[in-house]
């Protein structure tokens, strides 16, 4: 059976930016309503600075909850340097993941530092991290266009996947960031990683800016990769990209892998009822373009309440 193994990130990069404050035990529901919608992986939050992004200022408190309530649930947390790691270590956090962007001046613009210091420090926590046995992620991100330098080299993505690689990460997310990417630049992208790296460590994550996340997640697939992150309800977004829609729904690429002969292990009718809980949470309505074509298809279904 050939599968898709899909990283549900609403809980972190969908509700990093969101206005509206969400408290600690309407996340952790929104984590239980993926789990037993079938999602096998989900990143939970990120231990930064809560001065810098206050809607993840409970994340020691969320995943100590997770770890109690949902024990089995692979569930990630993303780390911005050492002190990030002991503080997810200390929340009994089992991976975590990195986030290294691809050109100097997003480095510059987000962490305040160049990329060769931010090169060293995701290096040094990934080898900090395996030497506490957890598991690991790097994202590479602006891994196709960057707001500030435009398209990146190719050239570049390669060498830092393959240094996060060597630095101990398990999976090299390639990201790209602000929703940029075509169809064939994934797929020629995704094919010369694949000739450096092996295929079952990469995956991938796209916005959907220009409304072509399911279709470059699709060339992903063509190019090998099995491996897709993505958020319930498309929620998210990029604060250096005013006006990009968010990350590429977790429904859609349910719906286009299922339909595709991929297997996910994911309920699209238990997906609704995340996405109408996420909306009554954020007091918005939430829905990646299927959404109008499955609230039809199970109307009236136990599991879906009504859109609010």
């Amino acid at each position: 059976m050939d599968t898709l193994i899909i990283t549900d990130v609403a809980p972190r990069d969908g509700l990093q930016n969101q206005p509206t404050f969400v408290p600690t035990e309407a996340k952790l529901e929104l984590i239980r309503l993926l789990h037993a919608a079938g999602v096998p992986s989900i990143e939970a939050c990120s231990f930064v600075s809560p001065k810098a992004v206050p809607q993840m200022a409970d994340a020691a408190e969320l995943m100590a909850a997770v770890g109690r309530r949902l024990p089995e649930l692979r569930t990630s947390a993303l780390v911005p340097n050492q002190k990030g790691l002991e503080r997810a270590h200390a929340a009994g956090v089992r991976e975590v993941a990195v986030v290294l962007s691809a050109t100097e001046t997003m480095n510059q613009k987000n962490i305040n530092m160049d990329l060769a210091r931010a090169t060293a420090v995701c290096e040094d926590t990934l080898q900090a991290a395996r030497a506490l046995q957890l598991r690991t992620r790097a994202y590479v991100a602006v891994a196709f266009d960057c707001p500030f330098e435009g398209p990146t080299p190719l050239n570049t993505v390669l060498r830092l996947a393959i240094r996060m690689a060597r630095a101990g990460a398990d999976e090299i997310v390639i990201a790209d960031t602000i929703g940029s990417a075509s169809p064939g630049t994934v797929k020629t992208r995704f094919d010369a990683l694949a000739g450096e790296l092996p295929v079952a460590t990469l995956a991938a994550h796209f916005h959907d800016t220009r409304g072509m996340a399911v279709a470059n997640a699709w060339a992903a697939i063509q190019a090998g990769i099995r491996r897709l992150d993505a958020s319930v309800g498309g929620i998210g977004g990029c604060p250096f990209a005013p006006g990009a829609a968010g990350n590429a729904a977790t429904e859609d690429l349910v719906l286009m892998a299922e339909g595709s002969g991929l297997h996910t292990g994911i309920s699209l009718s238990g997906l609704l009822k995340a996405v109408t809980f996420a909306q009554a949470q954020l007091g918005r309505e939430l829905g990646g373009r299927s959404m109008a074509w499955l609230r039809r298809r199970y109307a009236g279904h136990d599991a879906v309440p009504a859109s609010s």
